[in-house]
Formats: C-alpha cells, structure tokens, sequence
C-alpha cells in the first residue's frame, strides 16, 4: 500500500466514524467527552483529505491548514480521553498547546526550514498529543482492566514510534543503506493508521466497559440516595451472618423509617421527599464508623450494619441518629420541613438467617411506631428472648 492510499484511508476511516458517532444516541444529548472525540475526529478527516489532494489544491491548504487541523484533531483526541478520566483541567490547556504546536510548525514554513525538519515537527507533535491521550488512560493503571493496559502499552508504543520516524525524518532525511526514505514515510503513516484504529476502537470499547460497569453498579447501589440497595446491603451482610456463628463480639441491625413519609410526598411534592430521603442518608452517615454500613430497603425504610457492635452500644448510636434527625431543618417551598424517624435495634444471632434477623428488627421497629413514633425499639436480647419473647424495650 502506497503513501497516498494510506492517507486516503485515513481520511476515510475518520470520516466513518463521524458518520457513525452522528447517529450515536441522536435522540439524546451526548457527553462533552463523546463531543469532543467527534470534533476530534472530523478535524483529523478534513485534515487528511487535504493532505490526499497535495498537488492539487493550493500548498497552503494541503501543508500549514491541514497540519494545523490534524494537530487540532490529535489535541481534542487527548481532551476526550482527559474528559472521560474525570479531569476536566484538559480544557485550560487545549488551546494554548494548540498555539504552540502551531506556532512551531508555521515558524518553520515561513523561514522555510529544511522540509525534512519540517516533517519530523509534524510527527513530534502529533506523537506529543497522541502521549497526552495515554497518559489520561494510565492514570488508573494499578486498578484498570486488561483492555486499559493494552491501550495504553500499544498506544504508547505507536505514539514512539510516530515520534522516531519525526527524529530520523530530520537526522537522516534520505534514509540508510538499505532503507530508502519512502519506506521510512511508510513505516511513519502506518503507524499514524494503527493509530487510528487503536484510539477509535480502544474509545469504543472503554466507553461500552464504562457503561456496563455503571450498570452493575446500579444493580447493588440506590440511585437516588447513592447508598446500597436491598442486594447490595444484603451482599454486604453476608459474611457478618457468617461471623456471628463464631466467638466473638457482636454486629447490630438498625432498620430506620421515615415517620409519615407520605404526609411529605403528598403535600411537598416528590421532589422534596427525594430532598428529605438524601438528607436522612447524610444524617446517618455523620453519626457512623467508616465500617460501618448503610443501605435502602426500599421507600422510606433504610437500614444500618454496625460491626462489632453489641446492642447496647447500637441502640446509643440510634438514639444519636434519632435526634439529629428531630433536629434537622429543611426548606422547601418557603416551608421549614421537621421529620423523625423510628428505628428497630437487634444484634445478629448465631442461628439468624436473613428472614429471622429482619423480622426480630421489624418487630421493634413496628412496636417503636405503634408506641408514638420518634422512638428507638430494641428487639429482646438473645440471654432471655425465650421468657420475655416478643417484647420490646423502647426509648424516646
């Protein structure tokens, strides 16, 4: 395959995927990031095609304003990778790289530097940009999946590669012995094509890995309060259940229930009870451990894991939560919001399952609302369930 055919596919294969990222969720806004590779990709396109018709069309069409559009392309490739990392500082820094690249690149046609020097400051700063890109996809290396790993070793790879056909374009401009300089081009555009490939695949498959890890997300943790929900809590729960077969201290159970909720829904408005339910979390986690573990059960019911934690000490940090509960003031619709919440408190068994653990804590929490609610139920302890079964203590 020769020169011109490469930069033909190129040009080409860019202008697919602007094709194909035009009809990529039409109906829906896409993210900075996915606009930024999509500009990106259309800038490297037009830049390519001018570079295909060198000859033809005017040399300062072909040679500074194509060089300049594909610098702009290869920097927006790097921004998008950036974007999707999380850092968002790639913005501050586009554009005055982007002059610079370009400074140094016209710098050189207008003193009309050697034309060997001039390609190798193409190579050096299309390689330059394409780094930048990968360093966005290292950043989480220790904790980043195989696909991760492979971009940014292939991708480093082809960025020095690029970059060393820059160096011998200016150290050796006519090539070795036995290696002519248009082999040498050749080598340079074949690296710039599995460029190409790699970064707009390598986008692709990152981006659906992203999306299927937020969906596996979304199957254990509560979207509105960001806290597990009832599988994730559960999944959390697990190995202490397991623990409690074993000597040693105790882990507690909190279920924790908005009082009235309905009455804030119904005269607040959805909205507002999303506002009370996130509020609710930020109280409960103030009052916890970093070990210790909160989820949503479903409504306005959440529960509270407290490792080694006996029920005594469970029921202080209840009482804790309830009247940082009672205390806590919302405004919403020019009102001042007041809510309390009823708890149920229990500690986990040796012969708990999940089934006898939450009914022991529904119990008090159900016997904490029938006594008036704004109360704490503790469930009857292990030592004398058996003579005082189903009663309750309760605090207030």
């Amino acid at each position: 395959m020769d020169i011109k055919t490469l930069v033909l596919a190129l040009a080409l294969g860019n202008l697919s995927l602007c094709a194909a990222l035009f009809f990529f969720e039409y109906e829906n806004k896409k993210s900075l990031s996915l606009s930024a590779w999509a500009v990106a990709k259309q800038a490297q396109a037009g830049a390519w095609f001018l570079l295909y018709f060198r000859g033809v069309l005017p040399d300062l069409l072909t040679g500074p304003l194509a060089n300049v559009l594909l610098f702009t392309g290869m920097a927006l490739d790097a921004g998008a990778l950036w974007e999707a990392a999380g850092r968002s500082g790639w913005r501050k820094m586009l554009l005055p790289s982007l002059a610079a690249a370009s400074f140094i690149y016209l710098a050189c046609h207008v003193l009309d530097v050697e034309a060997g020097v001039r390609a190798a400051a193409g190579f050096l700063i299309v390689a330059g940009f394409f780094l930048a890109g990968v360093f966005a996809l290292a950043l989480v290396w220790r904790h980043g999946t195989m696909l991760r790993r492979y971009l940014v070793v292939t991708m480093a790879a082809l960025s020095l590669l690029v970059a060393g056909r820059g160096v011998l374009a200016a150290a050796m401009p006519d090539g070795w012995s036995w290696v002519s300089a248009t082999v040498l081009q050749g080598v340079g555009f074949g690296a710039l094509y599995l460029m190409m490939l790699t970064n707009a695949f390598g986008y692709l498959l990152l981006s659906r890995e992203k999306l299927q890890a937020e969906l596996a997300r979304l199957e254990v943790v509560d979207a509105l309060t960001d806290v597990p929900n009832r599988r994730g809590f559960y999944q959390a729960l697990a190995p202490w259940m397991a623990l409690a077969r074993r000597p040693g201290q105790g882990t507690s159970l909190i279920i924790v229930s908005l009082d009235q909720f309905k009455r804030v829904n119904d005269s607040y408005g959805h909205a507002t009870g999303d506002l009370v339910l996130k509020a609710l979390v930020d109280v409960c986690k103030k009052q916890l451990r970093d070990s210790d573990q909160i989820g949503r059960l479903g409504g306005p019911e959440f529960a509270l894991l407290l490792p080694r934690t006996e029920q005594a000490g469970a029921v202080m940090v209840a009482e804790r939560i309830r009247a940082a509960v009672e205390a806590m003031q919302l405004r919403a619709d020019k009102a001042i919001i007041t809510v309390t919440v009823s708890m149920g408190v229990t500690v986990i068994r040796a012969d708990d399952s999940t089934v006898t653990l939450f009914k022991r804590a529904d119990g008090a929490l159900q016997s904490a609302m029938l006594a008036g609610s704004n109360r704490v139920a503790e469930a009857p302890d292990a030592t004398f369930a058996e003579i005082e079964h189903g009663d309750v203590i309760i605090s207030s």
